[in-house]
């Protein structure tokens, strides 16, 4: 066997075999272990979550050595890592006699085998895997890197000269508070804030990033949302029309989610409403707002919610955010890559906050 290591001192054991359940044969499918689990263990997820994402994005911690998969558990807690096998079969063959050997110790009360585009059981995450490098994509997104400060037109707004070019950041604060004193977007003060994140995310900043299925610019945009936004395709990469059409789109998501997110969490404080509202509109991106919508309107998919939403004192924004999540994997094609993708948002948002230039602004506050 490969180099297995296992939370032991390092976590607390997880969770005790169930009574009359035995952990030597695995379940038929991952899905019916997280069916299975109650509402209660999204308590912490958000963090745990972020946690190993950070691991992934920063190439630190377990992921220190690339050739390595971390393994954790239904509440997002690290239980080990093993390191890769020779070639995609060795490493799947490996996942699952860890899987195995996890349960069978009493890590986890279940195991399901994984397979080529199947999912298993404990979760895995490999640590090589297409990321973003927050120190450069931070760099070019406020403008220390000479080569991407950036000027121009694009409607009513202008953006620096040739003499005196400027940063993204300047670059989306200047639209963002453009079309706010317009009153052409309604949405969480800290949302400008995350988009900013999402944008290292989507592109690391680059203008001419694009992806196989098409999206374009430094907001993954699709020809469609674009055309969307009133944009011609010669413009499709302009960065201000890019940064201009994503808050729009952002702010017809919020509309179109606000009844709904009103009437299940609309009672919870306010910033704690602003917060999970801000998380939603960031998934929303990601998989779409009907997607999200359903989550909180639909007679099965919205059970996680009315359980969060009665229990909310109990649990963070982002832990209700994943749970709706979590406790829906399988349906709807909600994906593991759903929670990764607001998890990697969160630290993008946090590396530019942390940067020197940004620390003590108005923007981070």
């Amino acid at each position: 066997m490969k180099t297995l290591v296992i939370g032991g001192l390092l976590v607390l054991l997880l969770c005790a075999a169930t009574p009359g359940h035995t952990t030597e044969h695995p379940r038929e499918d991952w899905k019916t272990i997280v069916r299975d689990s109650p509402y209660w263990v999204s308590q912490g997820v958000y963090d745990n979550i972020t946690t190993i994402r950070r691991w992934v994005l920063t190439e630190s911690g377990y992921c220190s050595d690339q050739d390595r998969h971390i393994l954790y558990d239904i509440r997002g807690r690290f239980i080990g890592y093993m390191d890769d096998g020779d070639t995609r079969e060795a490493t799947q063959a490996e996942l699952n006699r860890t899987r195995q050997t996890l349960a069978g110790r009493g890590q986890v009360d279940a195991w399901a085998k994984g397979d080529k585009g199947e999912t298993g059981y404990p979760f895995a995450l490999a640590c090589r895997q297409p990321h973003v490098n927050l120190t450069e994509s931070v760099a070019r997104y406020l403008g220390t890197i000479p080569s991407e400060l950036i000027w121009g037109t694009w409607d009513d707004l202008v953006i620096g000269t040739a003499v005196t070019p400027v940063s993204l950041h300047e670059s989306l604060a200047l639209v963002y508070t453009k079309r706010l004193e317009q009153q052409r977007l309604n949405l969480p003060p800290e949302l400008h804030r995350y988009l900013a994140g999402q944008l290292l995310v989507e592109s690391g900043g680059q203008q001419r990033a694009h992806s196989a299925a098409g999206a374009k610019g430094i907001l993954q945009l699709s020809p469609s949302a674009l055309s969307d936004c009133g944009i011609a395709p010669r413009a499709h990469w302009h960065r201000l029309a890019q940064i201009d059409c994503a808050l729009k789109l952002m702010s017809q998501n919020a509309r179109n989610l606000r009844p709904a997110f009103d009437e299940r969490f609309g009672h919870l404080p306010e910033s704690k409403r602003n917060r999970l509202f801000t998380l939603l509109l960031i998934q929303a991106y990601h998989g779409g707002v009907g997607r999200v919508n359903a989550l909180l309107t639909d007679e099965e998919l919205a059970r996680p919610a009315a359980y969060f939403a009665e229990n909310q004192a109990t649990f963070t924004s982002g832990d209700i955010a994943f749970g709706l999540i979590f406790h829906n994997l399988g349906r709807n094609r909600l994906g593991l890559a759903s929670l990764y993708y607001v998890a990697d948002v969160q630290l993008a948002t946090e590396a530019l906050c942390n940067s020197a230039r940004l620390r003590e602004t108005d923007f981070c506050q």
